[in-house]
């Protein structure tokens, strides 16, 4: 006799408990939850106008945590604290940008016709070279790239509701209220959030934020590090190459460093093209080799010291994080999503891993006391 058989309670056999049926209602679970995101992101495109400025306003403030923390540590009051940190880093970023428009507004110009024409020159090597490609299998790849450029599908969303100017001011006066909000009460705000929460969800709430203010702002200031290193050694590199263009190819590496994988290829990219047109390939071969090394040595060593803060992803994670970014935000949305994945990622890993050590079954902390001799 078997008594196990006994107390086990016999689950009648239907369509909806054998595994067909629990495969059934899985895959249900699983397109419902495809279809509620859908809707979510589907959404946020649409109130584009609103969503990217408090985003950009969320990754600004976590930047920015540290200026203001260190103020108010020094007995500055909180309203004060704002003000300074915000209109210090309006003055210093845009001062930045009126310096970079200043010094290459004369030579974008040339700097576009340099780069279209050392594709032709490219285009004819491929034709007249030793790989033989067809001259109009290469007229079919530029035109399908030209085409998804100016497509609908890559300038729908923040790009494309940018260009006109009144969204372009709306945007960035609530970006700027935004920001001084989040300066002045960005705990408070996150705390007013986790007000229905008690016990581990308040912990575990209170540990998402603390994380991802972390992550963020060590991603974006290890970022901005890392694109002002790689714009000051290409950038010395072509002045010593007299590489025509040099200042405005610098600002390109800079900006193109803020869109991981595909930025810096780019930027290195148009630099050989300019080398090529302007000195000719043996020059424009010295170029990728200095782009090359500049990248091996920021991804083997500059990004593991001035990021150790923040959250590496797999380059396949980055890529995928880059096509969706881009399809449903254009070029502001390819920045965005990388740092929204690593903070994505951060959360997950911290979900249930609490910042504080566990106590012992006696409810003390799990440290060894040292007795004095």
């Amino acid at each position: 006799m078997r008594a196990h058989d006994d107390l086990t309670p016999l689950v009648p056999r239907t369509p909806l408990t054998d595994r067909l049926g629990w495969l059934g209602l899985r895959s249900g679970q699983i397109l419902l939850v495809i279809l509620l995101a859908s809707v979510i992101i589907f959404g946020l495109v649409q109130l584009k106008l609103v969503v990217i400025p408090v985003l950009i306003a969320i990754i600004l403030a976590s930047a920015l945590s540290p200026v203001i923390n260190g103020l108010r540590k020094r007995g500055v009051a909180a309203i004060l604290a704002t003000w300074i940190t915000l209109l210090g880093g309006i003055v210093v970023f845009g001062g930045i940008i009126t310096l970079i428009v200043l010094a290459v507004r004369d030579q974008w110009n040339e700097l576009f016709s340099s780069a279209s024409e050392g594709i032709d020159r490219l285009q004819q090597f491929l034709i007249d070279g030793p790989i033989q490609v067809d001259e109009k299998q290469i007229a079919d790849a530029r035109t399908a790239i030209v085409d998804f450029l100016t497509s609908s599908q890559f300038g729908t969303g923040a790009l494309a509701g940018a260009s006109a100017v009144f969204e372009l001011i709306t945007g960035a006066v609530l970006l700027i209220v935004i920001l001084f909000f989040f300066l002045k009460d960005g705990g408070q705000i996150w705390n007013f959030f986790l007000t229905p929460f008690k016990g581990e969800r308040l912990a575990r709430g209170r540990r998402i934020g603390h994380t991802s203010l972390r992550v963020l702002g060590g991603y974006v200031r290890g970022t901005a590090i890392v694109a002002a290193v790689d714009a000051t050694a290409i950038g010395i590199g072509l002045a010593i190459l007299q590489v025509p263009l040099a200042l405005p190819l610098s600002v390109i590496v800079f900006l193109g460093a803020f869109i991981p994988l595909i930025g810096a290829t780019a930027a290195g990219v148009l630099a050989a093209l300019v080398a090529l047109v302007a000195s000719g390939p043996g020059v424009a071969l010295i170029v990728i080799i200095i782009v090359i090394a500049v990248n091996q040595l920021e991804g083997n060593f500059l990004q593991p010291v001035v990021m150790a803060q923040s959250l590496k992803l797999h380059p396949l994670v980055i890529l995928v994080g880059l096509t969706a970014g881009t399809i449903l935000g254009g070029i502001v949305g390819a920045v965005l999503s990388v740092p929204i994945a690593a903070v994505a990622w951060a959360i997950a890993k911290a979900w249930n891993t609490p910042d504080a050590p566990r106590p012992t079954a006696a409810g003390s902390p799990s440290k060894r006391r040292v007795r004095k001799r």
